[in-house]
This record gives C-alpha cells, sequence and structure tokens, in this order.
C-alpha cells in the first residue's frame, strides 16, 4: 500500500511516499481503508520529535511507527475478534495510528460512524483539532452558559472549533486572530473579534471568564490581565513552551493557580468515541462545521505541512488519500 514515512525526525523534508506493507489487525482493532486523514500540530510535533520529551513515548532516536497521520475517515476493511461496534463497509472516522497511508489500524474505542453530511476530508479534519477544542472548553474549562470566552488562535485548527462549540454551550465568544481571518472566524459565529495586530486583548476593556489558549504565545501575566477577578485560562499549545517539555506555561501556571483566585489549567486531551459521538451530534444539528481550507493528494504531504508550519491555514488542511471512484 502507498504511504507517507519517514525514518528520522526533523522537518517536512522527512516525509516520503513509499510502498510498504498493510498493517496487521489486533483483537480490539478495526482495520480501515483510509479515504482522507486529516493534518493537525499534533502530526507536526510526531514529524519534529519535539518536545524532545515526548520521544520517551514515540522512540528516542527514530520514530517507532514510522507512517505520520493522526485524524483519519474511511470504511472498515476488517475487524478484530473482539470488535462489537462496527461492520466491514461501515464508514467512520476518529484516531489512527499512522493514517497518512491507504489502510490504518485504529482501537475500536477510537472511532466513530462518520457524520452522514460530511466528505471524508471534512470528517478526517474532526477528531485531534474539535475534540481537543471540546475538552478544554468543557472539562478543563468548565464553561457555563452566559459566559464571556476569549479564544486565542481562533482561526486555528483549534480554534476554529472552539468558537463554534463556545457558541453551542451558550457563550459570549471573541476570537483572537490576524486581520486577514477576522471574516472566517466572524463566519464561525463569533461575536466579536480582536485583530492581534492592532489591538490588546488585555488591555483592560473587557474581561473574560473562560480564555482558552492555543496560539500558544501569550505569557501568563497577559492572560490574567484578560481574565475577571475568578475566571479560568486554559492553556494549551507546545510551540512555544520550550524544547524539552513543551509544557512550560502550562506547569507555570498550574504552579501558580493555587495562590491566586483565578484558576490556571490545562488540557490533555483524551481520544474518546463518546467525544466522537457528541461531535457527530452537534455536526447534524448545524451547531458546528468542519472549517476545511483545502486538500492534498497523499503525494503532497510535504506541502501541506509547510503550509501547516507557515501558519497560513485558516482552519483546518486534509490529505486526500483515496478519490471517490
Amino acid at each position: 500500500m502507498r504511504a507517507v514515512v519517514r525514518d528520522r525526525y526533523g522537518d517536512a523534508d522527512v516525509l516520503r511516499q513509499e510502498r510498504i506493507n498493510r498493517p496487521a489487525v489486533r483483537d480490539d482493532e478495526v482495520l480501515v481503508r483510509v479515504h482522507a486523514a486529516g493534518l493537525d500540530r499534533g502530526t507536526w510535533h510526531m514529524m519534529t520529535g519535539r518536545p524532545y520529551l515526548m520521544r520517551l513515548f514515540t522512540g528516542l532516536r527514530r520514530p517507532r511507527n514510522p507512517v505520520a497521520g493522526l485524524d483519519l475517515a474511511g470504511t472498515v476493511a476488517a475487524v478484530g475478534a473482539a470488535v462489537t461496534r462496527f461492520r466491514v463497509g461501515e464508514e467512520v472516522f476518529g484516531f489512527g495510528s499512522g493514517s497518512f497511508a491507504e489502510y490504518t489500524t485504529a482501537r475500536e474505542d477510537k472511532l466513530a460512524l462518520k457524520p452522514p453530511g460530511l466528505s471524508f476530508e471534512e470528517a478526517a479534519v474532526v477528531p485531534v483539532s474539535a475534540v481537543t477544542a471540546l475538552q478544554g472548553l468543557r472539562d478543563a474549562g468548565r464553561v457555563r452558559a452566559g459566559q464571556k470566552v476569549l479564544i486565542t488562535g481562533a482561526s486555528g485548527g483549534v480554534g476554529s472549533y472552539a468558537v463554534q462549540l463556545a457558541k453551542a454551550f451558550g457563550a459570549d465568544v471573541t476570537g483572537v486572530c490576524s486581520t486577514s481571518k477576522l471574516d472566517l472566524v466572524r463566519s464561525l459565529g463569533a461575536d466579536h473579534t480582536i485583530d492581534y495586530s492592532r489591538d490588546d486583548f488585555a488591555d483592560g476593556s473587557r474581561h473574560y471568564d473562560l480564555i482558552l489558549d492555543f496560539a500558544g504565545n501569550p505569557s501568563l501575566s497577559l492572560l490574567r490581565k484578560a481574565l475577571s477577578a475568578t475566571g479560568t485560562a486554559v492553556v494549551g499549545g507546545g510551540e512555544h513552551g520550550g524544547r524539552l517539555t513543551g509544557m512550560g506555561r502550562q506547569m507555570r501556571g498550574m504552579a501558580l493557580s493555587p495562590f491566586i483566585s483565578q484558576r490556571l489549567t490545562m488540557v490533555a486531551a483524551k481520544q474518546r468515541a463518546a467525544d466522537l459521538e457528541l461531535l457527530t451530534e452537534l455536526i447534524g444539528a448545524g451547531k458546528v462545521r468542519p472549517c476545511l481550507e483545502r486538500t492534498f493528494p497523499l503525494d503532497q504531504a510535504r506541502d501541506a505541512m509547510r503550509h501547516l508550519e507557515a501558519g497560513k491555514a485558516r482552519g483546518k488542511l486534509a490529505i486526500t488519500v483515496r478519490r471517490p471512484q
């Protein structure tokens, strides 16, 4: 089968397309014939091997799993002996292990039936980013109707879902992004927008009950200035958190939180079928939609990753693995 692989950590140049064997299916796994794969910052971290702490789990000197990609959407090709939720031929989406390939495996409890109104490309860009946004708002942020919520990086993968989900939870939402992406964030339902190149969200003119920060670069002091006296900031993103752990801000925030009236916390997203099913309901109700900017064929995975690295993406990017017949 065709797959995008790498045998070392590095930038997009380490990615290459090769023919490899199909993966073996364990008892609790599903073999998915991949139609499309999503591109996200998690895949970028896995490619670069940064922060370095993650290599304890992914391979110290080189990736244990050479195939790139996490998000997937496709059809069930085979099921393990213990699998009961899916049948061959069903359309699914979720979290895989090496989704930049014609076939990949996924645990049964990390998949759900594909939302019927979405294309494979649209479904493939939901799992990692939308689940992270959902758990950041609902679980870590404890969002409530009527709260004033600020979303940094509102035009990005996690941010574009966070804006919509916060609105679905009944919040008054402000999205922070660049000038060229203000229209996108407004179209996602944001009540207010802030252009970070012109305005400061922490200028004291407005305070927020909840901040979901996945832009990765505002200092803790800046976030605290924008919070209400008892507000919560959920700090995410590992690009600016240091090369060793990637969680420098998160760790400092959680160390400080017990000594102040504000709550500083983080989200470590869990891959759960139940959250995929909830997102399917919200998509079906028209409250959430994937913001898919562009698709790339499998043999252009390098170009897709460079587009993501450059910060050019408006929402999400997808890799088309198998085109409709």
